[in-house]
């Protein structure tokens, strides 16, 4: 039997273990997507206990401990932090098969030093270990940031925003990584959404152009777009429930625009027609800034309606969506294709069972001079699982380049959740170890040492054109 989580954990052949041991281990970090508060890096934020800085906006945590049957109180209500530790704490042995088993232990290890593991019985000590080591100078947000060997943070940034923290960030010699925007401009396309009309009136604000018509809404996007652009943003996010294509004209999608902004019921394929027009009219912007669309989709939200209406979104609530997704994508993607405005683009769906149709697609719209110009994106959020990475790692294997694959995302809120990126690390390697070991591809370790360590690292920092 193997110790738990050993050095050698997930990795069940000599040729996986070389792989990571020499080649990924070591590899610094590129966070091209999270949600990290650039203001918390600004001024380098202390935490005063384990539970703000591990259970304060993880609804990955939350959930679980809702599955234990705990009161919400103890989750994102105002019990003490020591006691929603102690629920967290309580609930953990029963998540086996569950990541978060093995984030929270991998982060118990490379942070606070911690080799046991956590339970209700082990909770005060590890409660008093961490919250001292979190007194030390460098497990601050920045120190934490440093340990990690994180070169580069681009936050999620709303198009209205001023990215005064940003500046800050940039202007402060102290602050050793880079953090750079990401543009997510779902405010902007959510016409059928509560608070439309409010979120234009800011768009106008920020951007100094009266947004009065779509033509506007185009308009004052593409000031704030330049306005991210020589602020560092290489790239945008998009987060759809839904990939749809739907042709309209002017007429219809100004009629559209001025019914949202009177309040009054929009039809869907209104909804549609302005959502795919705003989407076309951006993805050419970005490929003139030469910036990376990212385009999330496969989730169906805010499920539970008298919590939404308690706690609010982004609480734990939402589900995988099986809505199609796929052919619309296509027609998304060659309408940007047709006039040659098609940017460099990574696609995730939170439903995995689109993973080949999204390997087929790809295929269809790569391009000379950019190695996988259009990208499957890591396995996201209720996929970034053992099962779920193996499944698009050896998906797109199959059916496209591996060696060319931009690697892992942060996808978090949490200073600690970069050991996500040993673990999938770890997966990559043994996946590759594994083929090797079965005389599936040659054990040619220098090539496949450098595919490991593009796929850890060099592949995001070329696909991007990072500076760091």
């Amino acid at each position: 039997m193997k110790a738990f989580m050993n050095e050698d954990f997930l990795l069940s052949n000599e040729t996986a273990r070389r792989l990571y041991h020499d080649y990924a281990e070591k590899m610094p970090i590129i966070d091209y997507h999270c949600h990290i508060n650039p203001e918390e890096i600004a001024n380098d934020r202390k935490f005063d206990n384990i539970t703000q800085v591990w259970l304060g906006g993880d609804h990955y945590k939350w959930r679980q401990i809702r599955s234990n049957g705990v009161e919400e109180k103890f989750i994102t209500g105002d019990a003490p932090d020591r006691e929603k530790f102690q629920k967290f704490a309580e609930m953990l042995p029963r998540a086996i098969g569950n990541p978060l088993y093995h984030w929270t232990h991998l982060e118990l290890k490379r942070y606070f030093g911690y080799e046991g593991t956590l339970n209700g019985d082990t909770a005060e000590e590890i409660w008093n270990l961490c919250n001292a080591k979190l007194q030390q100078p460098d497990m601050s947000a920045r120190g934490l940031i440093d340990r990690s060997n994180v070169k580069l943070v681009a936050t999620t940034d709303d198009p209205v925003d001023s990215l005064e923290w940003h500046q800050k960030i940039k202007d402060d010699p102290t602050c050793k990584v880079k953090v750079v925007p990401a543009w997510r401009p779902d405010k902007a396309m959510n016409l059928e959404k509560e608070g439309f009309a409010a979120y234009i009136a800011k768009l106008s604000e920020a951007s100094g152009i009266a947004v009065n018509s779509f033509s506007a809404v185009l308009e004052a996007l593409d000031a704030r777009m330049a306005f991210f652009d020589s602020m560092g943003c290489r790239s945008a996010d998009h987060g759809l429930d839904y990939v749809m294509y739907q042709e309209a004209s002017n007429e219809e999608l100004e009629a559209a625009f001025r019914k949202a902004l009177a309040g009054e019921a929009l039809t869907l394929h209104e909804i549609e027609a302005y959502k795919t027009a705003v989407l076309i009219h951006l993805g050419r912007g970005y490929a003139k800034y030469g910036w990376v669309m990212q385009l999330h989709f496969g989730a169906l939200r805010n499920t539970n309606t008298n919590m939404f209406r308690k706690i609010g979104p982004d609480t734990g609530y939402d589900c995988i969506s099986i809505h199609p997704c796929t052919d619309a994508l296509a027609l998304v993607l060659d309408a940007l294709e047709k006039t040659g405005e098609l940017p460099k683009t990574i696609v995730y769906s939170l439903n995995p069972a689109d993973n080949q149709a999204i390997d087929t697609i790809i295929g269809a719209f790569q391009g000379a001079g950019i190695r996988n110009k259009i990208q499957h994106g890591a396995a996201w959020w209720f996929n970034d699982t053992k099962t779920g990475m193996m499944e698009q790692l050896t998906s797109l294997a199959n059916l496209s380049l591996l060696s060319n694959f931009v690697g892992m995302l942060t996808d978090s809120r949490s200073f600690l959740s970069y050991t996500r990126h040993e673990y999938f690390r770890r997966i990559l390697c043994n996946l590759i170890g594994t083929w090797v070991e079965n005389g599936e591809y040659p054990a040619d370790m220098e090539f496949l040492g450098q595919m490991v360590q593009d796929i850890s690292y060099n592949n995001t920092k070329a696909y991007f054109g990072f500076d760091c």
